[in-house]
């Protein structure tokens, strides 16, 4: 395989802020994202900037059978996949929408496993490869705020654990990202806290170091370890009185 990095959800500000980080570095780039025309300013940058290849292609995590296809037409199987897809919207809505819902879920969880399977079985013949998932401290406990959210991203979580366990054994490595807030435009509407919320480029920083030191689970800014320890351990009978 070359060194080649896919970006999965490449028009996001993460996934902008990888694309850069990967390149700066000399590896070769796929974009692909939904209306994947947006990124044609980003594949100029990069290649001017950094002298790569870089490419663009279609991708919709939540139109499933167009997966298997997507991956076949590559040009260049990479020899890095990176999942930065995301949705989240307000949890009332959601919960009163069975489209917001299934969007949600699909775009957080479903789509994302369906896509992966198709890679994963591929690295596990070649006996190569990595796979790097961004999903959320959201997913280490439901809270009333985002659980739809939440649930999408634990199931992911756990998804990204068994597919360690399973690829360990085929020389294939799975690294699962866990930010806590994040300054994106899907976040632009809530009111950060600003000494516990990253910037794009510093997921960026951890996904690229977490691969080179074949992580297997790392959080974006270290004291959101002791912070989710703190929430996951409070008893179900206090935790249920919450507002969280």
């Amino acid at each position: 395989m070359s060194q080649t990095v896919l970006i999965l959800g490449a028009a996001s500000d993460i996934g902008i802020a990888i694309a850069e980080k990967f390149a700066a570095n000399a590896f070769d780039i796929q974009l692909a994202a939904r209306k994947s025309d947006r990124l044609s300013s980003l594949q100029s940058d990069l290649k001017i900037k950094y002298n790569i290849n870089c490419t663009i292609h279609e991708f919709d995590a939540t139109d499933f059978s167009s997966h298997l296809t997507f991956w076949n037409i590559l040009p260049v199987k990479p020899a890095i996949t990176i999942s930065v897809i995301g949705y989240m919207n307000d949890n009332e809505k959601v919960i009163k929408s069975q489209e917001e819902t299934l969007k949600t879920i699909n775009s957080n969880y479903t789509g994302l496993v369906s896509i992966l399977n198709i890679i994963g079985e591929d690295y596990a013949k070649q006996q190569s490869g990595v796979i790097a998932g961004i999903s959320s401290v959201a997913g280490l406990r439901g809270r009333q705020s985002n659980y739809i959210y939440g649930s999408a991203k634990a199931g992911f979580i756990a998804y990204l654990s068994g597919l360690r366990n399973r690829l360990f054994h085929h020389k294939v490595h799975v690294l699962t990202v866990l930010p806590g807030f994040v300054y994106t435009k899907m976040t632009e509407d809530l009111n950060l806290p600003k000494l516990l919320t990253a910037q794009p480029v510093d997921v960026a920083d951890t996904v690229y170091k977490g691969i080179l030191k074949k992580k297997n689970k790392i959080y974006v800014k270290w004291f959101w370890r002791w912070i989710m320890m703190i929430i996951t351990n409070i008893p179900e009978f206090i935790f249920k009185r919450k507002k969280l």
